[in-house]
């Protein structure tokens, strides 16, 4: 696993640091050289920012460039003595691949040999300079790399390889301060381009660029759909064997037995009318994921209080009725017992509730990213999507829903984790006369059909007629873009605020 960094959310502040030490004399006790390559070299070797690179290469910056007018920080020596040790045991290839990936090595031909290097390992194949060569000679990059010359000086460059770790953690190091430089860099871009544009615009995709950043993340466009097929069969080899989790479990048997539980980077929506038990469903998915598999989750409700959620999660926890949370006298001595143990067992449960009035998507976004640095988020509860203000001027409020929608669905591939995001219907249902809702009936905006992938309909069919097969709850899978749609059907227990998988030899038609 690959080490990482963790920055405040305010690094938005960043470029102004950059500029200054970018503006102080050469030599300064806090120059650029100094301040960010003196802290962290170990007593082997500082970056060589006034002199040539290794190998016959001369490296400058840019001239008159304002703010890389020094070399980032980089050692030549540390890459030279991790290649070394890669190239004389296979156990330090193994260590140093799961500390470092071939963009933390400054120089390119230090790049091309990683990379011939990890292709044998990868392969099974033995790993020493004569084979080394052979694979960049076959791939046309021994000359650029030096010739096979060069590899052998690697070797000798390193008495032994039981140091590569530590070489690897400062080639490492450097790799975050030169991310620290670039991301600095483009702020300032955002900062001083941004006339016209929202400022929480440019907030957000500035901590966007920090959070990256020290989450270890390494932007890329594109990538060879050959290695892309080789990560997807090695992903199912190890769902196989059991090795990889399914997705988060929402648990309701038959849900997660079709969707796998619900994947990271999907966006869930789900839709009812008012009182159909959207925002139950909604924390049931929560109370599954935070408190029976221990997976952190956090709900931000724009509707209700943080109180009115207890009591939800309480009696649906214990199966004392929400009625006898609001009544003293239906509180027994034996009630009391119950809610103490529930207490004691919630103490250290990963699930997180937000009130905030008057949330903007920013906030949550924000609040999410953090959640995810410090806490390891697995799932995200927005309730319910038509109560989020953007706080700016906008055309329409379809518009405004849209633009919510496609940041969400944004939202769960940055993070990786779904995002169930609840969502109202319009009339459309009340209009038929099964009642039954639909896909288009999704209100306010049709993007949000569009972005989600998969939507879940919530229907009572007692809510319209107490005689039509009270006490039960279809759910309807509208879509599923990874999967078939199909409709579950679940028990609604309104008094203690949840729904419950039916019993296994349930007949779906029955009643109908």
């Amino acid at each position: 696993m690959r080490a990482t960094v963790s920055f405040p959310y305010d690094i938005v502040h960043l470029p102004r640091h950059i500029l200054y030490l970018e503006a102080m004399p050469e030599g300064s006790e806090h120059s650029y050289q100094n301040g960010f390559g003196g802290g962290l070299d170990r007593g082997d070797r500082g970056d060589r920012g006034d002199r040539a690179g290794r190998g016959g290469t001369q490296t400058s910056a840019a001239a008159g460039d304002p703010i890389f007018d020094r070399v980032p920080p980089h050692d030549d020596d540390a890459e030279m003595a991790v290649l070394g040790g890669m190239l004389m045991s296979k156990d330090a290839i193994g260590e140093v691949s799961q500390t470092i990936d071939v963009t933390d090595f400054y120089q390119p031909k230090h790049q091309t040999i990683y990379n011939a290097i990890i292709d044998l390992f990868s392969a099974s194949q033995p790993v020493d300079v004569v084979l080394v060569a052979n694979q960049l000679l076959a791939d046309g990059n021994l000359d650029k790399v030096g010739g096979a010359d060069y590899l052998h000086s690697l070797v000798a460059s390193v008495p032994t390889a039981a140091n590569a770790m530590y070489y690897a953690e400062i080639v490492h190091q450097r790799a975050i301060l030169r991310n620290v430089i670039a991301a600095g860099t483009k702020i300032a871009q955002l900062g001083y381009s941004a006339e016209g544009s929202q400022a929480e615009d440019v907030v957000n995709l500035a901590q966007s660029e920090i959070y990256e950043m020290s989450m270890g993340k390494v932007r890329q466009d594109y990538a060879a759909i050959g290695p892309v097929v080789h990560d997807a069969l090695d992903q199912l080899d190890k769902l196989q064997q059991g090795l990889v989790n399914k997705g988060v479990p929402t648990g309701f048997r038959d849900i997660d037995d079709v969707t796998q539980g619900l994947q990271p980077g999907q966006m869930v929506v789900v839709a009812g009318r008012p009182a159909m038990g959207k925002s139950t469903l909604g924390i049931d998915f929560a109370r599954a994921a935070a408190l029976h598999h221990n997976m952190t989750s956090v709900v931000f409700s724009l509707e209700m209080s943080k109180v009115e959620l207890a009591q939800r999660i309480i009696s649906a926890e214990t199966n004392i009725p929400m009625a006898a949370l609001r009544r003293a006298d239906d509180i027994t001595p034996e009630r009391w017992n119950t809610l103490n143990q529930f207490w004691t067992k919630m103490q250290n449960a990963p699930l997180f509730i937000d009130d905030s009035p008057n949330m903007s998507l920013m906030e949550i976004r924000a609040k999410c990213r953090r959640l995810k640095q410090t806490n390891d988020l697995k799932l995200v509860v927005i309730d319910y999507l038509q109560l989020m203000t953007s706080g700016k001027a906008v055309e329409s409020r379809q518009q405004e829903v849209s633009e919510f929608s496609r940041a969400l669905k944004l939202l769960a591939k940055e993070l990786e984790v779904p995002v169930v995001a609840l969502s109202q219907l319009n009339r459309g249902p009340e209009m038929r006369n099964d009642k039954k809702p639909q896909l288009s009936d999704l209100r306010e905006s049709g993007s949000i059909e569009q972005d989600a992938d998969v939507v879940f309909l919530v229907h009572r069919p007692d809510f319209y007629d107490k005689e039509d097969r009270p006490g039960e709850a279809d759910i309807i899978m509208a879509k599923h873009r990874n999967g078939p749609t199909e409709t579950f059907h679940l028990a609604f227990l309104g008094a203690t605020s949840k729904f419950k998988d039916m019993p296994q030899d349930y007949n779906a038609n029955q009643g109908v």
